[in-house]
């Protein structure tokens, strides 16, 4: 359970603020930031946001004041040296930051951790973190309602919506709960349209996106005796050739789900150093323990995993045959 009066008094007690998130942040990451900084500066706080990542296209409308830069070394140690705390949000794992690793965790300043996944590392000062909210930005909007640090209004509502409409699949992943509908109402009544967030996350792609889309299809395959795992795989040459990116391919996982039988689907990307792999499941098959088998981390039916020290084809089968043993473990 999050403390959120030491989280109010943290940030009332400091000035200056750093926020980040993850690498090739997706709508909770990039939600969450923005209305936590909307929530200092009403404070009178000073914030700042730097990401390792730019900004996904699709999710450039949250950041409409454009506060978001993309991690700078030079240009931004003054300011990592000048904040008085330093705020992750949305991972609970310092490599997610990549290039930013090293400055964030021998930073000196105060560090705290507001997520919702599992397995954290002991990377910060404070941790609230509560693994049974929806999204980061289900914490967010708690932090607002139960602390009242400061009003619920359109400005903070807005990314706070997109970012728990994103991390439940439009409200149908299974925690999905009635308290989150009352959230979105309350959310709604601030005046988030529900139509229009969705319609520019998900219905403004660029023609490379769809087309990428349709590679990824293509590639796709069943595996294991009995056809329950479908995976698809991205290589770099479809990216060049399509003048694709990676954050093009947010949820095309979950379309080996759609398959007639299958329960785990994945996806290989191949980047440009090393690949990433993404594990989506149904049921109880926990997609986190086996992303932990590769180094990586998430939730029971959402996770990945990145491996720099190898080459995508030599992992592809070794990958498939640990996923095809804990179907059979967990199902």
């Amino acid at each position: 359970m999050i403390d959120f009066s030491k989280l109010k008094k943290i940030i009332e007690d400091n000035n200056s603020f750093l926020l980040t998130t993850h690498v090739n942040p997706d709508a909770d990451a990039i939600g969450s930031e923005i209305a936590f900084y909307f929530i200092l500066k009403e404070l009178g706080k000073k914030a700042f946001i730097i990401n390792h990542s730019e900004t996904p296209y699709n999710l450039e409308f949250l950041d409409t004041d454009r506060m978001i830069e993309k991690y700078d070394g030079q240009k931004h140690s003054k300011i990592f040296d000048e904040v008085d705390v330093l705020v992750a949000l949305d991972f609970n794992r310092s490599d997610r930051v990549v290039r930013m690793q090293k400055r964030f965790t021998e930073s000196k300043k105060l560090k705290i951790c507001i997520d919702h996944h599992q397995d954290e590392e002991k990377f910060v000062d404070y941790f609230f973190i509560d693994t049974n909210y929806s999204a980061t930005g289900q914490i967010i909007y708690d932090l607002i309602n139960k602390t009242r640090i400061v009003d619920l209004n359109f400005q903070n509502a807005y990314p706070i919506y997109a970012a728990i409409m994103t991390d439940t699949g439009s409200f149908r992943f299974e925690r999905t709960t009635p308290e989150l509908h009352y959230i979105a109402a309350d959310l709604i009544r601030h005046g988030v349209i529900p139509g229009e967030v969705f319609d520019k996350i998900y219905d403004q792609s660029k023609f490379s996106k769809i087309r990428l889309l349709g590679a990824a299809l293509d590639s796709m395959q069943l595996y294991g005796v009995d056809k329950k795992i479908a995976y698809m795989v991205l290589y770099q040459e479809t990216f060049e050739k399509l003048d694709a990116v990676e954050s093009d391919t947010e949820n095309f996982v979950n379309y080996n789900l759609s398959v007639e039988d299958v329960v785990i689907g994945l996806l290989f990307i191949e980047l440009k150093e090393g690949f990433k792999v993404s594990f989506r499941s149904k049921g109880t098959i926990p997609m986190n323990k086996l992303a932990a088998e590769f180094g990586g981390g998430g939730h029971i039916n959402a996770a990945g995993a990145r491996i720099f020290d190898g080459k995508l084809d030599e992992y592809i089968q070794k990958i498939l045959s640990k996923t095809e043993e804990y179907l059979h473990k967990n199902n």
